[in-house]
Protein backbone atom coordinates (compact mmCIF):
# COMPACT_ATOMS: atom_id res chain seq x y z
CA UNK A 1 0.00 0.00 0.00
CA UNK A 2 2.80 2.14 0.15
CA UNK A 3 6.37 2.36 1.57
CA UNK A 4 4.37 3.83 5.37
CA UNK A 5 2.68 0.21 5.51
CA UNK A 6 3.83 -3.30 6.13
CA UNK A 7 1.16 -5.61 5.06
CA UNK A 8 1.92 -9.45 7.06
CA UNK A 9 -0.64 -11.37 5.76
CA UNK A 10 -2.74 -13.56 8.70
CA UNK A 11 -5.29 -15.45 6.71
CA UNK A 12 -2.77 -17.86 5.35
CA UNK A 13 -2.16 -18.75 9.49
CA UNK A 14 -5.87 -19.17 10.53
CA UNK A 15 -6.48 -21.50 7.44
CA UNK A 16 -3.40 -23.83 8.81
CA UNK A 17 -4.72 -23.61 11.46
CA UNK A 18 -8.08 -24.72 10.51
CA UNK A 19 -6.92 -27.72 8.70
CA UNK A 20 -7.09 -29.78 11.98
CA UNK A 21 -10.25 -28.81 12.67
CA UNK A 22 -11.40 -29.54 8.71
CA UNK A 23 -9.47 -33.20 9.62
CA UNK A 24 -11.79 -33.50 13.14
CA UNK A 25 -15.11 -33.23 11.54
CA UNK A 26 -14.26 -35.67 8.63
CA UNK A 27 -12.83 -38.13 11.26
CA UNK A 28 -16.37 -37.86 13.06
CA UNK A 29 -18.30 -39.20 10.58
CA UNK A 30 -16.29 -42.43 10.63
CA UNK A 31 -17.20 -42.44 14.57
CA UNK A 32 -20.22 -44.66 16.10
CA UNK A 33 -23.12 -42.09 17.29
CA UNK A 34 -23.58 -42.68 21.35
CA UNK A 35 -25.17 -45.53 22.71
CA UNK A 36 -26.52 -43.40 25.17
CA UNK A 37 -28.35 -41.09 22.58
CA UNK A 38 -29.76 -43.49 20.25
CA UNK A 39 -30.84 -45.39 23.26
CA UNK A 40 -33.01 -41.77 24.01
CA UNK A 41 -34.60 -41.63 20.86
CA UNK A 42 -35.54 -45.41 20.71
CA UNK A 43 -32.92 -46.63 18.33
CA UNK A 44 -32.15 -49.78 20.42
CA UNK A 45 -30.70 -52.12 17.83
CA UNK A 46 -28.10 -49.54 16.86
CA UNK A 47 -26.95 -48.61 20.48
CA UNK A 48 -26.80 -52.65 21.15
CA UNK A 49 -24.43 -52.78 18.01
CA UNK A 50 -22.38 -50.20 18.75
CA UNK A 51 -21.95 -51.62 22.76
CA UNK A 52 -21.36 -54.79 21.16
CA UNK A 53 -18.67 -53.37 19.08
CA UNK A 54 -17.11 -51.60 21.54
CA UNK A 55 -17.14 -54.64 24.52
CA UNK A 56 -15.64 -56.96 21.98
CA UNK A 57 -12.68 -54.33 20.70
CA UNK A 58 -12.25 -54.60 24.64
CA UNK A 59 -12.19 -57.71 25.24
CA UNK A 60 -9.64 -58.78 22.42
CA UNK A 61 -7.22 -56.25 23.64
CA UNK A 62 -7.49 -57.82 27.14
CA UNK A 63 -6.91 -61.75 25.54
CA UNK A 64 -10.36 -62.59 26.47
CA UNK A 65 -11.77 -62.52 22.74
CA UNK A 66 -13.90 -65.63 23.56
CA UNK A 67 -15.89 -63.62 26.70
CA UNK A 68 -19.72 -62.74 25.20
CA UNK A 69 -21.14 -59.63 25.23
CA UNK A 70 -24.83 -59.24 27.31
CA UNK A 71 -27.29 -56.86 28.37
CA UNK A 72 -29.04 -57.42 32.21
CA UNK A 73 -30.84 -54.42 32.42
CA UNK A 74 -31.08 -50.52 30.61
CA UNK A 75 -32.30 -47.47 32.27
CA UNK A 76 -33.14 -44.67 29.98
CA UNK A 77 -33.32 -41.28 31.48
CA UNK A 78 -36.33 -39.28 32.12
CA UNK A 79 -37.67 -36.54 28.90
CA UNK A 80 -38.79 -33.71 29.85
CA UNK A 81 -40.59 -32.66 26.73
CA UNK A 82 -43.84 -32.50 27.89
CA UNK A 83 -44.47 -29.06 27.64
CA UNK A 84 -43.05 -29.21 23.89
CA UNK A 85 -46.46 -32.07 23.70
CA UNK A 86 -48.64 -29.70 24.95
CA UNK A 87 -47.35 -26.68 22.83
CA UNK A 88 -47.27 -28.30 19.59
CA UNK A 89 -50.74 -28.53 18.52
CA UNK A 90 -52.70 -25.47 20.38
CA UNK A 91 -49.29 -22.93 20.10
CA UNK A 92 -47.75 -20.83 17.43
CA UNK A 93 -44.27 -21.31 15.93
CA UNK A 94 -42.77 -18.72 18.18
CA UNK A 95 -44.30 -19.91 21.32
CA UNK A 96 -43.25 -23.70 20.20
CA UNK A 97 -39.86 -22.15 19.61
CA UNK A 98 -39.57 -20.16 23.01
CA UNK A 99 -41.15 -23.78 25.03
CA UNK A 100 -38.27 -25.64 23.07
CA UNK A 101 -35.38 -23.81 23.95
CA UNK A 102 -36.88 -22.86 27.45
CA UNK A 103 -37.31 -26.73 27.50
CA UNK A 104 -33.79 -27.30 26.76
CA UNK A 105 -31.86 -24.93 28.96
CA UNK A 106 -34.14 -26.15 31.75
CA UNK A 107 -32.68 -29.84 31.05
CA UNK A 108 -29.20 -29.10 30.73
CA UNK A 109 -29.27 -26.55 33.89
CA UNK A 110 -30.91 -29.91 35.22
CA UNK A 111 -28.28 -31.68 34.71
CA UNK A 112 -25.64 -29.24 35.63
CA UNK A 113 -27.26 -29.42 39.14
CA UNK A 114 -26.96 -33.31 39.12
CA UNK A 115 -23.27 -32.66 39.60
CA UNK A 116 -23.81 -31.38 43.16
CA UNK A 117 -26.20 -34.02 44.39
CA UNK A 118 -25.52 -36.92 46.55
CA UNK A 119 -23.10 -39.36 45.94
CA UNK A 120 -20.91 -37.45 43.27
CA UNK A 121 -21.28 -33.50 45.34
CA UNK A 122 -17.71 -34.41 46.91
CA UNK A 123 -16.08 -35.40 43.84
CA UNK A 124 -17.42 -32.08 41.94
CA UNK A 125 -15.86 -30.12 45.07
CA UNK A 126 -12.63 -31.86 44.77
CA UNK A 127 -12.47 -32.56 41.25
CA UNK A 128 -13.15 -27.65 40.83
CA UNK A 129 -10.30 -27.50 43.06
CA UNK A 130 -7.92 -29.60 41.20
CA UNK A 131 -8.94 -28.06 37.68
CA UNK A 132 -8.90 -24.69 39.14
CA UNK A 133 -5.43 -25.12 40.44
CA UNK A 134 -3.68 -26.96 37.58
CA UNK A 135 -5.16 -24.32 35.02
CA UNK A 136 -4.09 -21.22 37.25
CA UNK A 137 -0.95 -22.34 37.10
CA UNK A 138 -0.53 -23.97 33.78
CA UNK A 139 -1.82 -20.58 31.91
CA UNK A 140 -0.47 -18.35 34.60
CA UNK A 141 2.66 -19.62 33.83
CA UNK A 142 2.44 -19.47 29.77
CA UNK A 143 1.39 -16.00 29.95
CA UNK A 144 4.31 -15.09 32.31
CA UNK A 145 7.16 -16.85 30.86
CA UNK A 146 7.34 -14.99 27.52
CA UNK A 147 7.33 -11.63 29.52
CA UNK A 148 10.03 -12.69 31.88
CA UNK A 149 12.70 -13.54 28.86
CA UNK A 150 11.36 -10.30 27.08
CA UNK A 151 12.57 -8.87 30.65
CA UNK A 152 16.22 -10.37 30.66
CA UNK A 153 16.64 -9.55 26.63
CA UNK A 154 16.01 -5.76 27.76
CA UNK A 155 18.38 -6.27 31.25
CA UNK A 156 20.99 -7.89 28.88
CA UNK A 157 20.41 -5.14 25.73
CA UNK A 158 20.70 -2.31 28.65
CA UNK A 159 23.97 -3.88 29.47
CA UNK A 160 25.06 -3.09 26.29
CA UNK A 161 23.85 0.55 26.10
CA UNK A 162 26.82 2.95 24.18
CA UNK A 163 26.85 6.10 26.56
CA UNK A 164 27.66 9.54 24.44
CA UNK A 165 28.44 12.92 26.61
CA UNK A 166 29.07 16.10 26.24
CA UNK A 167 30.70 16.16 22.55
CA UNK A 168 30.44 18.87 20.07
CA UNK A 169 29.38 17.16 16.08
CA UNK A 170 29.05 20.39 13.16
CA UNK A 171 29.17 19.80 9.19
CA UNK A 172 28.57 16.08 9.40
CA UNK A 173 25.99 13.86 7.29
CA UNK A 174 25.33 10.75 9.29
CA UNK A 175 23.06 7.91 7.04
CA UNK A 176 23.20 4.39 9.15
CA UNK A 177 21.29 2.76 11.57
CA UNK A 178 22.04 4.06 15.26
CA UNK A 179 21.27 1.71 18.11
CA UNK A 180 20.75 1.62 21.74
CA UNK A 181 22.48 4.43 22.55
CA UNK A 182 21.83 7.53 24.95
CA UNK A 183 23.77 10.70 23.50
CA UNK A 184 23.56 13.29 26.81
CA UNK A 185 24.67 17.02 26.52
CA UNK A 186 25.82 16.66 22.70
CA UNK A 187 25.76 20.03 20.48
CA UNK A 188 25.03 18.97 17.28
CA UNK A 189 25.28 22.22 14.45
CA UNK A 190 25.13 21.90 10.45
CA UNK A 191 24.31 18.14 10.60
CA UNK A 192 21.93 16.48 8.45
CA UNK A 193 20.30 12.60 9.31
CA UNK A 194 19.61 11.01 5.60
CA UNK A 195 17.82 7.65 5.69
CA UNK A 196 18.66 6.75 9.20
CA UNK A 197 16.85 4.07 11.19
CA UNK A 198 17.11 4.98 15.15
CA UNK A 199 16.05 2.13 17.14
CA UNK A 200 16.32 2.55 21.31
CA UNK A 201 18.47 5.89 21.00
CA UNK A 202 17.97 8.30 23.05
CA UNK A 203 19.06 11.89 23.57
CA UNK A 204 19.06 14.12 26.68
CA UNK A 205 19.74 17.59 27.15
CA UNK A 206 21.27 17.87 23.43
CA UNK A 207 21.00 21.05 21.03
CA UNK A 208 20.48 20.91 17.24
CA UNK A 209 21.34 23.61 15.27
CA UNK A 210 20.78 24.01 11.76
CA UNK A 211 20.13 20.52 11.17
CA UNK A 212 18.11 18.32 9.14
CA UNK A 213 15.97 14.84 9.73
CA UNK A 214 15.53 13.55 6.24
CA UNK A 215 13.46 10.45 5.70
CA UNK A 216 14.72 8.98 9.47
CA UNK A 217 12.52 6.33 11.25
CA UNK A 218 12.60 5.60 14.85
CA UNK A 219 11.81 2.80 17.41
CA UNK A 220 11.66 3.18 21.01
CA UNK A 221 13.64 6.68 20.79
CA UNK A 222 13.02 9.68 22.13
CA UNK A 223 14.63 13.36 22.99
CA UNK A 224 14.54 14.29 26.33
CA UNK A 225 15.00 18.32 27.19
CA UNK A 226 16.29 18.81 23.97
CA UNK A 227 16.64 22.63 22.08
CA UNK A 228 15.98 22.58 18.19
CA UNK A 229 16.90 25.14 16.33
CA UNK A 230 16.46 26.18 12.23
CA UNK A 231 15.73 22.14 12.34
CA UNK A 232 14.10 20.72 9.48
CA UNK A 233 12.19 17.73 10.21
CA UNK A 234 11.20 16.00 6.14
CA UNK A 235 9.96 12.78 5.86
CA UNK A 236 10.05 11.20 9.74
CA UNK A 237 7.67 9.09 11.94
CA UNK A 238 8.38 11.40 15.03
CA UNK A 239 5.43 12.15 16.66
CA UNK A 240 4.76 14.72 19.38
CA UNK A 241 5.28 12.15 22.34
CA UNK A 242 8.82 11.54 21.41
CA UNK A 243 9.73 14.68 22.20
CA UNK A 244 10.02 15.22 25.87
CA UNK A 245 9.54 18.48 27.70
CA UNK A 246 11.69 19.58 24.10
CA UNK A 247 11.64 23.31 23.16
CA UNK A 248 11.84 24.37 18.62
CA UNK A 249 12.73 27.64 17.55
CA UNK A 250 12.19 28.34 13.61
CA UNK A 251 11.51 24.20 13.00
CA UNK A 252 10.12 22.80 10.29
CA UNK A 253 8.20 19.70 9.91
CA UNK A 254 7.17 18.43 6.15
CA UNK A 255 5.64 15.08 5.34
CA UNK A 256 4.98 13.43 8.24
CA UNK A 257 5.47 9.35 8.17
CA UNK A 258 1.97 7.49 8.80
CA UNK A 259 1.04 4.40 9.67
CA UNK A 260 3.41 1.95 12.44
CA UNK A 261 6.70 1.27 11.41
CA UNK A 262 7.74 -1.36 13.22
CA UNK A 263 9.05 -4.33 11.57
CA UNK A 264 9.95 -7.73 12.89
CA UNK A 265 13.15 -6.98 12.44
CA UNK A 266 13.02 -3.51 14.66
CA UNK A 267 10.92 -4.83 17.71
CA UNK A 268 10.94 -9.17 17.57
CA UNK A 269 9.05 -9.21 20.78
CA UNK A 270 6.01 -10.68 19.06
CA UNK A 271 8.90 -13.70 17.49
CA UNK A 272 9.88 -14.32 20.93
CA UNK A 273 5.91 -15.15 22.17
CA UNK A 274 5.18 -17.42 19.93
CA UNK A 275 8.74 -19.19 19.68
CA UNK A 276 8.77 -19.34 23.65
CA UNK A 277 5.01 -21.27 23.84
CA UNK A 278 5.94 -23.29 21.12
CA UNK A 279 9.01 -24.50 22.58
CA UNK A 280 6.72 -24.96 25.82
CA UNK A 281 3.85 -26.82 23.87
CA UNK A 282 6.55 -28.80 22.24
CA UNK A 283 7.81 -30.55 24.98
CA UNK A 284 4.56 -32.17 26.33
CA UNK A 285 5.14 -34.40 23.61
CA UNK A 286 7.32 -37.21 25.70
CA UNK A 287 5.16 -36.41 28.44
CA UNK A 288 2.36 -37.46 26.56
CA UNK A 289 3.99 -40.20 25.28
CA UNK A 290 4.48 -41.21 29.46
CA UNK A 291 1.30 -40.91 30.69
CA UNK A 292 -0.16 -42.99 27.66
CA UNK A 293 2.04 -46.03 28.85
CA UNK A 294 1.75 -45.45 32.34
CA UNK A 295 -1.66 -44.61 33.11
CA UNK A 296 -2.94 -47.93 33.60
CA UNK A 297 0.02 -49.08 35.02
CA UNK A 298 0.43 -46.95 37.92
CA UNK A 299 -3.20 -45.48 38.40
CA UNK A 300 -4.66 -42.41 37.52
CA UNK A 301 -4.50 -40.41 40.44
CA UNK A 302 -0.83 -41.70 41.39
CA UNK A 303 0.03 -39.86 38.23
CA UNK A 304 -2.41 -37.03 38.89
CA UNK A 305 -0.11 -36.26 42.50
CA UNK A 306 3.04 -37.50 41.37
CA UNK A 307 2.53 -34.94 38.31
CA UNK A 308 1.42 -32.08 39.93
CA UNK A 309 4.12 -32.26 42.87
CA UNK A 310 6.99 -32.68 40.25
CA UNK A 311 5.87 -29.49 38.47
CA UNK A 312 5.62 -28.03 41.77
CA UNK A 313 9.15 -28.21 42.60
CA UNK A 314 10.08 -27.35 39.19
CA UNK A 315 8.54 -24.20 39.80
CA UNK A 316 10.24 -23.87 42.98
CA UNK A 317 13.48 -24.03 40.58
CA UNK A 318 12.16 -20.87 38.76
CA UNK A 319 13.92 -18.77 41.44
CA UNK A 320 17.14 -19.71 40.32
CA UNK A 321 16.31 -18.57 36.60
CA UNK A 322 19.28 -15.89 35.47
CA UNK A 323 19.44 -16.30 31.95
CA UNK A 324 17.05 -16.96 28.52
CA UNK A 325 18.19 -20.49 27.82
CA UNK A 326 17.58 -21.41 31.92
CA UNK A 327 14.05 -19.66 31.73
CA UNK A 328 12.93 -21.70 28.31
CA UNK A 329 14.41 -25.00 29.49
CA UNK A 330 12.38 -24.63 32.74
CA UNK A 331 9.50 -24.12 30.97
CA UNK A 332 10.03 -27.13 28.64
CA UNK A 333 10.50 -29.20 31.71
CA UNK A 334 7.28 -27.51 33.52
CA UNK A 335 4.85 -28.27 30.60
CA UNK A 336 6.41 -31.73 30.08
CA UNK A 337 5.78 -32.97 33.76
CA UNK A 338 2.38 -31.38 33.59
CA UNK A 339 0.79 -32.73 30.73
CA UNK A 340 0.65 -35.91 33.08
CA UNK A 341 -1.38 -34.52 35.01
CA UNK A 342 -3.64 -33.26 32.95
CA UNK A 343 -4.35 -36.43 30.88
CA UNK A 344 -5.36 -38.10 34.10
CA UNK A 345 -7.41 -35.32 35.23
CA UNK A 346 -9.00 -35.55 32.38
CA UNK A 347 -9.58 -39.49 32.97
CA UNK A 348 -10.37 -39.41 36.44
CA UNK A 349 -13.00 -36.30 35.89
CA UNK A 350 -14.46 -38.86 33.27
CA UNK A 351 -14.76 -41.85 35.18
CA UNK A 352 -15.67 -40.23 38.75
CA UNK A 353 -19.39 -39.50 37.35
CA UNK A 354 -22.28 -41.78 35.57
CA UNK A 355 -22.78 -41.81 32.48
CA UNK A 356 -25.53 -39.51 32.38
CA UNK A 357 -23.61 -36.59 34.16
CA UNK A 358 -20.15 -36.80 32.49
Amino acid sequence: LGSAYQFHSWRVFVIVCALPCVSSVVALTFMPESPRFLLEVGKHDEAWMILKLIHDTNMRARGQPEKVFTVNKIKTPKQIDELIEIESDTGTWYRRCFVRIRTELYGIWLTFMRCFNYPVRENTIKLTIVWFTLSFGYYGLSVWFPDVIKHLQSDEYALLTRNVQKDKYANFSINFTMENQIHTGMEYENGRFLGVKFKSVTFKDSVFKSCTFDDVTSVNTYFKNCTFIDTLFDNTDFEPYKFIDSEFQNCSFLHNKTGCQITFDDDYSAYWIYFVNFLGTLAVLPGNIVSALLMDRIGRLTMLGGSMVLSGISCFFLWFGTSESMMIGMLCLYNGLTISAWNSLDVVTVELYPTDRR
